[in-house]
């Protein structure tokens, strides 16, 4: 492989998934290291002047600051691009700056955005009081009901913008209905794919215009570092989103890319490996009794939608043991899973929703949206899964079941 072979899109279109997420982007130096360099800069310097006044005129390629451009990070960016089968990919900060990027720098104010209810605590917050602060009008709705994402579309509206499957119900959206809507009416989708990523699920292919990531779980996958990614098409990734991100600066740091993109190589084996896992445990869960949300589990009313729609089925559910007392209860019991509020990554993770991810939220939308006491989310990581069920069986009986 050449030095920049991963950059040109003339010689990656025709590589399989595999290899793009093992060589997609790499672009590497004069010196031909093996491992994708990292490039701990923030500026840049220049030959002469008429150089520089080229690059910043946008009439010659090359870097002018790292708020704009640093090579890691672009490695990043053209390998996500490549795996999502999108134009082009702007990284983030942080996966709440990539939903806040992907929302803001297409909306103004007197817009209207429709949303899922079940959503990440945070995503909701940008929907119930962030936008209608700038005069965004807003409406939740049941995003698994096809009918209802119909009903709220107004004149106005922009943005359709959800998650598939939802934190931390496991909610999942027809993709193509839904996308299809969207196209019919102007309307452009925004969809949060980090709970299965392109490993599992490509929105893109169902009609997505749009694809936010928490690069911080699955694509890192190992708890080190925050991220955040956006897809689209060229217009939109160049003329809508980087004059926000050129101006408010939610770029992420070299060394955060570098992790992330070495993360990447080894994306679809932990994805497909850890849903093998949590489909195994999320049976064992619900033969003891607990109600389980599992895509993958024939008793999830979207089960044959998520079978439609992705590769496998990801490695996060919720099951609910009746209250919160039974609920802390399990997760005091626990000698091997890590109590955390984080997912994707390749440790077992269990958390308690209703006083973590979504504590910000009031009872009475945590209720409308199925975020009961008693719900528990679990990452499944790659772990033995009989060390795991040991674990969840002592922990089970120490709520009684």
């Amino acid at each position: 492989m050449k030095k920049t072979d991963g950059m040109n899109r003339a010689i990656t279109r025709t590589w399989r998934p595999a290899t793009r997420a093992v060589r997609g982007g790499t672009w590497r130096s004069e010196h031909g290291e093996t491992s994708e360099a990292l490039f701990l800069t923030s500026g840049y310097t220049y030959d002469d002047a008429a150089t520089v006044a080229a690059r910043f005129a946008g009439e010659a390629d090359g870097m002018t600051y790292s708020r704009l451009q640093n090579p890691t990070v672009a490695m990043l960016e053209e390998r996500i691009a490549l795996m999502e089968g999108a134009e082009a990919c702007r990284a983030q900060a942080s996966g709440m700056a990539a939903m806040t990027a992907a929302l803001l720098c297409q909306l103004s104010a007197g817009d209207h955005v429709v949303a899922a209810r079940a959503a990440f605590g945070s995503c909701r917050w940008l929907v119930d009081h962030l936008c209608p602060r700038f005069g965004i009008e807003t409406t939740v709705i049941d995003s698994a009901d096809n009918a209802a994402w119909e009903a709220a579309i107004r004149p106005n509206t922009r943005v359709l913008f959800f998650e598939t499957p939802a934190n931390p119900t496991l909610d999942v959206v027809d993709l193509e209905y839904v996308c299809g809507l969207a196209k019919a009416h102007g309307i452009a989708t925004l969809v949060d794919n980090a709970f299965a990523t392109a490993a599992l699920q490509r929105p893109l292919e169902f009609g997505a215009d749009i694809v936010a990531y928490s690069a911080t779980k699955l694509m890192d996958g190992q708890g080190r570092v925050l991220a955040g990614a956006i897809c689209g098409n060229r217009e939109f990734i160049d003329e809508v989103l980087l004059p926000f991100q050129r101006n408010t600066g939610p770029n992420l740091s070299p060394f955060n890319a570098w992790v992330v993109h070495k993360g990447l190589e080894t994306l679809s084996l932990r994805a497909h490996r850890q849903s093998e896992n949590a489909l195994e445990i999320g049976r064992f869960v619900e033969e003891r009794g607990p109600r389980v949300l599992h895509p993958g589990l024939e008793s999830h009313p979207g089960h044959a939608l998520a079978a439609k729609q992705m590769d496998a089925f990801g490695p996060i559910f919720a099951f609910d043991v009746g209250s919160r007392e039974k609920a802390f209860a399990v997760l005091d019991a626990l000698e091997l899973i890590d109590i955390s509020n984080n997912i994707g990554d390749s440790r077992s993770l269990m958390c308690h929703p209703a006083s973590t991810t979504h504590a910000g939220m009031s009872e009475e939308a945590r209720a409308e949206m199925g975020v009961a006491e008693g719900l528990l989310r679990i990452n499944v990581g790659l772990e033995d899964v009989e060390d795991l069920r040991e674990d969840l069986d002592r922990a089970l009986a120490a709520a009684g079941y």
